[in-house]
Formats: structure tokens, C-alpha cells, sequence
């Protein structure tokens, strides 16, 4: 039962809610027994690939625990060779049954994304690699892009980024994709609103 993509989604919905309810489980876990028990292994319920924005720590908003989550986490949660290669060795290693791609709202890298194409600057070549991986994704919403606070069409590039890093999962790794057609994974979309706390499942 602990081992199913339903059951690991169930225990994240419900950390959402309690991390809402500011009635968080987290700090009576983190006791001494804990960690020396952790220190010998670890089975994590879910792999969260998230944005590296600071306002989103899964660990507390899902209100889980040492070693409840594998988490990889980079600016604009793109799915690219070293995360894949972090996520299917968590799956392998760990056998989690779920992967959540885990936006944001108001993402500082889609915003930025944005901006390079309508007003380029200059920028080191790391950040030009990490704005050319977003490309794709806002060049579908420029034509309704009016500015960096216009707040709907970055809502829209941050679900369809979301989605493309779904996307790129399923289509780059035959490992996950074969898991996910037998059931023993599942990999869904996600994005946290700054504004409340809420993490919104985009299957739901």
C-alpha cells in the first residue's frame, strides 16, 4: 500500500493541508532515534522536482519529514539530463512510486525567460543555457506577454513549463516511462501558490 503512486500523492495532498492549517507533523519527528535510523537508510515516498526559489521548500510544504522526500531541486524545475538521471535513481534505488514536477507561482525564471525575449541582456552562459531551456515554453505565450507583471500570462507559462517538464521525463527516460505503464509510477504536474500556500495537482 506505501508503495503506491495513490497512496504517496494521498500523504502530499494531506502535508499541503496540514502546512495550510499551520498544524505541521514535521518538527516531532526529528528526534535522535530518527536520525540514527536514517543515518543507516532511507525510503523515500515521493521524488519532488522542484524550482530552487526559496520560498519553496517541499520538505515543509507537503509537511513531511526527514527521509519522506528525494528532492532535486533547480531554478525553473526543468527536467534535464542530470535530473533525470536523479530521479531514475531515486525510483531504482528507493522504488518511489510517484515523481511530482513541482512549479511555482510569480517564477522568477520564467519571468526572466520572458524578458530575454523581449528585451534580451547580456548574461552569463550558464544562465543563457538555463533561459534557452525555458524558451520553448514562453515563446508559445509571447504574442500575450505585456510585461514583467503580467501575472496571467506568466501563470500560463509556469503550468505549460510544468507540463514540458512532465513531458521530458516520460519522453527521455524509457526507465520511468516503462513504470508508469505498468503502475508502478506515476508522474504528475503540480504548482505552489505563493499567495496561499496551496499546491494546486494539475490532473485534478
Amino acid at each position: 500500500m506505501m508503495n503506491k503512486p495513490e497512496y504517496a500523492l494521498g500523504q502530499l495532498k494531506n502535508g499541503n493541508q496540514r502546512f495550510l492549517n499551520a498544524r505541521s507533523e514535521i518538527l516531532p519527528t526529528l528526534r535522535a532515534n530518527v536520525l540514527k535510523e536514517l543515518a543507516d537508510e532511507q525510503n523515500p515516498l515521493a521524488v519532488i522536482l522542484g524550482c530552487s526559489d526559496s520560498r519553496v521548500p517541499p520538505e515543509i510544504v507537503f509537511d513531511q519529514g526527514l527521509g519522506t522526500l528525494f528532492v532535486v531541486r533547480v531554478a525553473g524545475n526543468l527536467a534535464d539530463r542530470t535530473q533525470i538521471g536523479s530521479i531514475e535513481f531515486a525510483v531504482q534505488e528507493f522504488n518511489c512510486p510517484l515523481v511530482v514536477v513541482l512549479g511555482h507561482s510569480q517564477c522568477g525564471a520564467i519571468k526572466a525567460a520572458f524578458n530575454q525575449l523581449k528585451n534580451p541582456v547580456n548574461v552569463s552562459k550558464s544562465v543563457s543555457f538555463l533561459l534557452e531551456s525555458i524558451r520553448p515554453t514562453v515563446e508559445k505565450l509571447q504574442s500575450s506577454f505585456n510585461g514583467i507583471n503580467d501575472e496571467g500570462a506568466i501563470a500560463d507559462a509556469v503550468r505549460l513549463n510544468v507540463q514540458s517538464s512532465v513531458d521530458r521525463l516520460l519522453v527521455n527516460s524509457p526507465i520511468l516511462a516503462t513504470k508508469c505503464e505498468t503502475g508502478e509510477l506515476k508522474v504528475v504536474g503540480a504548482e505552489y501558490l505563493l499567495e496561499s500556500g496551496a499546491v494546486e495537482f494539475l490532473e485534478d
